[in-house]
């Protein structure tokens, strides 16, 4: 899927990375757990989360992570976007709670990856 595909889905904003919203990615992880995410297998894959510190940008640039979703109205400060800019992660904004933006993303056809044991 789209990374514009997912903007216009959770009707989210782009704070960084407008270049990059046609690329594609090809599953999602929901999570606020930055350890959970480790155990995610790598996936050119979307992450959505609550948490606003650079602890996720670090996560996300280990996973290969192509694009953030900051859900539930939640705005990182102008150093995680810019550390996310820097290391060529798409960062969107959604005013939608995760359950429902992890639903909706699912429901249009990006599905879960899988995880290590």
């Amino acid at each position: 899927m789209k990374i514009s595909k997912i903007k216009e889905l959770l009707e989210a904003e782009v704070l960084s990375g407008e270049e990059l919203i046609e690329g594609e990615v090809h599953s999602a992880c929901g999570c606020d757990m930055m350890s959970d995410v480790l155990a995610f297998v790598k996936d050119q894959a979307v992450l959505l989360t609550g948490l606003c510190n650079p602890q996720v940008v670090r996560t996300a640039t280990m996973m290969d992570m192509r694009c953030i979703v900051f859900v539930r109205g939640k705005r990182p400060s102008a150093d995680v976007v810019a550390l996310a800019n820097d290391s060529g992660i798409a960062v969107l904004a959604t005013d939608m709670r995760m359950y429902a933006a992890c639903g909706i993303l699912y429901q249009n056809g990006l599905h879960a990856g899988e995880c290590s044991k």
